[in-house]
């Protein structure tokens, strides 16, 4: 198979700048290579099972990152829940956010697994991607033109404020957004926070749940999907992989930092008006 350590690194970057913002990290590392052509595009339009893996690969490179970022959210939840649970205290902040993350992430799991090989079957195709990008921009758009009444409430603890303001309902409907992002062009981390921001959550706690739900839905695609990269053809390309999970390593963990002050108190809109425009620009160029 023809996949090079230079594009290793491209898709890395791609892969390490998009996962987080509202722009479809899949959608990018399918319309980029097709926009540059030649035997890039071949690789992911007639190997495209090795390159899910290989995407797969450099997302969960951006776990880690994402990982690192949030480490001390991640610890305060998990041991905070296994203290909830030797007391019975299930009513704890970490218990109940912990909780939401769990109920939001089982939709996107449950439909994943029954529909993967209708997603995988449309998967590299440059114009289901641009469309999907398309689409993404307009519900980035409609999020945010329904949450203008939303208010923000004022607390110094993040996972508090979840709390807060997330219930299981919430949690469930953000879940179900959250599947949307199984169509690469749809933005998982985009579309989740415009579910929060639809049932009212205001930006800086849609953001932050939305940061939260990354990295079960990462971790759990890999545990179940990376095992083929040793028993398929992508095994001929571990060295590449590396490379470029090292790439989308760095480039994740600076995007992530960046991302949690923009959110703060900045919307969605820029970023929906790039995928309108790249969308539109790409479905006309592909479809």
């Amino acid at each position: 198979m023809d996949f090079t350590y230079g594009q290793a690194i491209i898709i890395g970057f791609i892969q390490g700048i998009t996962e987080l913002f509202p722009i479809s990290s899949l959608g990018h590392a399918i319309l980029i290579p097709a926009w540059i052509g030649g035997s890039f595009r071949e690789f992911i339009s007639e190997e495209n099972q090795s390159y899910l893996l290989i995407t797969i690969a450099m997302h969960l490179a951006s776990s880690v990152a994402l990982f690192l970022v949030f480490r001390k959210r991640w610890i305060g939840l998990i041991s905070g829940s296994f203290k909830a649970v030797a007391t019975r205290n299930y009513q704890s902040t970490p218990f109940r956010v912990l909780s939401y993350i769990v109920i939001a992430t089982i939709p996107v799991g449950v439909l994943g697994l029954v529909f993967a090989d209708y997603f995988q079957s449309i998967f590299g195709n440059p114009a289901y991607s641009a469309l999907f990008l398309t689409l993404n921009g307009l519900l980035l758009i409609g999020a945010e033109r329904l949450s203008r009444s939303n208010v923000a409430h004022e607390f110094h603890d993040s996972d508090a404020e979840i709390d807060h303001r997330v219930n299981a309902k919430t949690a469930l409907a953000i879940g179900f957004g959250q599947s949307l992002a199984l169509f690469a062009g749809i933005s998982r981390f985009g579309v989740t926070m415009s579910a929060g921001l639809i049932r009212k959550l205001s930006h800086s706690v849609a953001s932050d749940f939305a940061f939260l739900l990354s990295l079960p839905v990462i971790i759990g695609a890999s545990i179940i999907k990376l095992p083929e990269l040793f028993t398929t053809d992508a095994k001929d390309l571990l060295g590449q992989i590396l490379v470029g999970s090292i790439i989308s390593f760095i480039a994740t963990y600076f995007s992530v930092t960046f991302l949690v002050r923009w959110f703060k108190t900045k919307t969605l809109y820029p970023f929906a008006f790039y995928c309108l425009f790249a969308g539109i620009i790409s479905f006309i160029r592909f479809a």
